[in-house]
């Protein structure tokens, strides 16, 4: 425990660096850009990375394994990759920590906000989405864009549950195709 604390990692860091490489990755398709409408900003970037991230979350939560050492390393490496990520952009090292704490709470505002969508009814998520995921744009999404985007995060719900522990424990993650909706 205490090697972990001074280094921030367990014995994760490998699986733990390969899951969050594989969020990132389906977070840039681009088809989320061209056919959901997240808008290709900074803002629709790191909600995609957040829905991913929660997807996965929730399917570690949801495991009756243990998963939860892994996925606060995971959490953890994605707010290190923001950190650099506002770096690189030119935001000033004084209100870096004071943006990846907003981050942090608007990510576990998206995870309370989308937990409680996909456990209720019908439009659920779809109201979720369009308050939280799209929540910045100036002109609302067309339906047919959030409904959409809606049926990939069920899908992928579903699909992640299927999983094996054991393969996610050693990095192993794929998700459902976006296209195949």
């Amino acid at each position: 425990m205490f090697l972990k604390k001074l280094f921030g990692f367990g014995s994760n860091r490998k699986a733990a660096e390969a899951l969050y490489a594989e969020i990132v990755h389906q977070s840039r398709q681009p088809v989320f850009y061209l056919e959901a409408e997240v808008p290709d900003t900074v803002d629709g970037r790191f909600e995609m990375i957040s829905m991913h991230a929660f997807l996965l979350m929730r399917r570690f939560k949801l495991d009756e394994s243990n998963m939860g050492a892994l996925s606060q390393d995971v959490f953890d490496l994605m707010f290190a990759d923001m950190d650099q990520s506002l770096r690189e952009i030119g935001v000033g090292d004084l209100a870096v920590g004071k943006r990846v704490k907003e981050m942090a709470k608007v990510f576990y505002g998206r995870v309370v906000a989308y937990e409680t969508a996909l456990e209720g009814g019908d439009e659920a998520l779809e109201v979720a989405l369009e308050r939280n995921h799209y929540g910045t744009l100036e002109k609302a999404p067309k339906k047919e864009s959030v409904t959409k985007l809606a049926e990939y995060i069920r899908k992928n719900d579903s699909f992640l549950m299927q999983l094996k522990s054991a393969d996610l424990k050693r990095g192993q993650l794929q998700f459902y195709n976006f296209e195949e909706i």
